[in-house]
């Protein structure tokens, strides 16, 4: 089965440990864990002294909350689009984080991650 016809539950489990990463690694500022899923594409975009500039002004971005609530997929072209609401544990309110999946070189990649 290709990865756009994996059910929402199916692409979850294959989110699920990725999303948990990026909020673990973005909570204590690790470069390398953050990336360690990115395409190619987005690791041209991701330089360690920007995201270290977006976590030094973004204090969201450092306060993730562990947990979060898994709202769905949406498939377009040749990505899957994960949504979470997602909270933090120090700014009130709730957020949406938004996490574009691909295939690239046979693998599950992150071609896309941001949080409202």
């Amino acid at each position: 089965m290709k990865f756009l016809e994996k059910s929402d539950n199916e692409i979850k489990e294959i989110a699920q440990p990725i999303w948990d990463n990026l909020v673990k690694t973005s909570n204590i500022k690790d470069y390398g864990g953050f990336t360690r899923d990115f395409s190619s594409q987005m690791l041209y975009g991701a330089n360690e002294v920007e995201l270290g500039k977006q976590w030094a002004n973004n204090k969201l971005l450092t306060s993730l909350s562990e947990k979060q609530d898994f709202i769905g997929c949406i498939r377009r072209a040749q990505y899957v689009t994960v949504l979470y609401k997602q909270t933090s544990n120090t700014m009130p309110g709730e957020f949406l984080g938004r996490l574009v999946l691909g295939v690239e070189d046979g693998a599950v990649k992150i071609f896309g991650a941001t949080i409202y």
